[in-house]
């Protein structure tokens, strides 16, 4: 594997670290996610409005539909040189709409809906989320119980979804319903865009334990949606969807930002002194840990180089994808769980502004939002079940 850039790719690299450089708010130039988003609202959206004007939203779409048209290179290259200067993720920037829900309406959309919704993903001004879980369908999606009853030119839905982030602040769902409860569970599923504002829709906020509101449980009570809603073929959404989850495993922006964090630790522990000695030198056991986990970011790192190169040579990554998910997303409450032993009690301070918050007190949220990081986007279990059948070639257990 060659790791440089080519020429092109190099001075692609240097325009887009001139222009975060020079646009990007300094309010935003750190890795705080959803917090950072809901902290400074107004910097964020006149960054993506600077965004979208460059026209690199969404790297990956064609340009015909408004994207960047970016080869793969280019879009690792990007998304890369973003995390180096910690500006907001392309993928935070487009959010699902982006990242996930419009490469499927690209994929499978008709184009009068291609032509009704992908506008208004690009600019901004319209939020998506996605409905997929549900109380007693997680792990096991397939077994999803919200139901759609064709009744003329509409369908008619009723059930419930949970873990819908960002919900409440959604125009749109990309919603799976079962359609067909006779056959396979595989094979009864449709997919649906569903108006948020539809009579019969209800969403209710859940607060995680980092004291965000991301997630929403959403209700479903006899709401009635145009046929031309549906998005592709009738009792087909079930491999639309593993589309659309394929997609979103496939990230390659964080291991970058886990770099960073060890980074930041490691230096923290230089700096922070006790006895007359920093933290670093009197610490055998967390000089250890510390040199642990930046092998482990180089190993995620390695992951993701991986994806790319298979992109590049024209290939989809499967249980690939899967396993960088699962490594990097453990390795995240890794970095979580040292940075709390080398901060202590400190550690647990979330004022970013006062003197005794050590890193801007933003490990505190990291800590208990990474718990989250191994069930999102499909769960350990799940993952390793991927690995195991895909990539061992493993038998299923009955």
């Amino acid at each position: 594997m060659d790791f440089r850039l080519s020429p092109e790719d190099e001075a692609f690299r240097q325009e887009v670290h001139e222009f975060i450089d020079k646009e990007c708010p300094k309010e935003l130039r750190e890795r705080a996610g959803i917090g950072s988003f809901m902290s400074n609202a107004q910097h964020f959206i006149a960054w993506r409005r600077k965004i979208a004007d460059k026209g690199w939203v969404a790297p990956a779409w064609p340009k015909e539909y408004g994207g960047a048209g970016m080869s793969i290179m280019q879009q690792f290259t990007y998304n890369m040189e973003t995390a180096r200067m910690r500006a907001p993720s392309p993928l935070f920037i487009g959010g699902l709409g982006v990242a996930v829900l419009g490469p499927t309406i690209l994929v499978y959309g008709s184009e009068e809906q291609k032509k009704e919704y992908i506008p208004g993903i690009l600019s901004g001004e319209v939020m998506w989320c996605q409905g997929f879980s549900e109380p007693g369908s997680g792990s096991d999606l397939a077994s999803l119980q919200t139901r759609a009853v064709r009744d003329g030119d509409d369908y008619v839905i009723n059930g419930q979804k949970i873990w819908t982030t960002l919900a409440h602040m959604s125009k749109y769902m990309l919603c799976l319903a079962r359609t067909n409860p006779d056959v396979p569970k595989h094979k009864g599923i449709s997919y649906f865009v569903i108006p948020m504002d539809s009579p019969g829709v209800t969403v209710r906020p859940l607060m995680n334990m980092a004291g965000s509101h991301e997630f929403n449980e959403v209700f479903f009570d006899n709401v009635r949606i145009p046929a031309k809603n549906r998005l592709g073929e009738e009792d087909r959404g079930w491999y639309m969807a593993v589309t659309t989850l394929d997609i979103e495993r496939s990230n390659i922006g964080s291991a970058i930002g886990q770099h960073q964090s060890v980074e930041d630790l490691v230096d923290f522990a230089k700096e922070q002194k006790g006895n007359g000695k920093t933290v670093l030198n009197s610490n055998a056991k967390m000089r250890y840990e510390l040199a642990e986990r930046m092998i482990e970011v180089e190993a995620s790192l390695m992951l993701s180089y991986r994806l790319i190169t298979m992109q590049n040579r024209g290939l989809i990554p499967n249980y690939e994808a899967s396993a960088t998910k699962l490594y990097s997303m453990e390795l995240n409450q890794r970095i979580a769980n040292t940075g709390l032993k080398l901060l202590g009690m400190y550690g647990q301070l979330a004022d970013g502004k006062s003197t005794w918050s050590p890193l801007g007190g933003r490990l505190q949220y990291t800590y208990l939002r990474s718990v989250a990081n191994t069930i999102e986007g499909g769960t350990t279990e799940i993952q390793k079940n991927i690995v195991a059948t895909r990539g061992l070639g493993l038998p299923r257990s009955d």
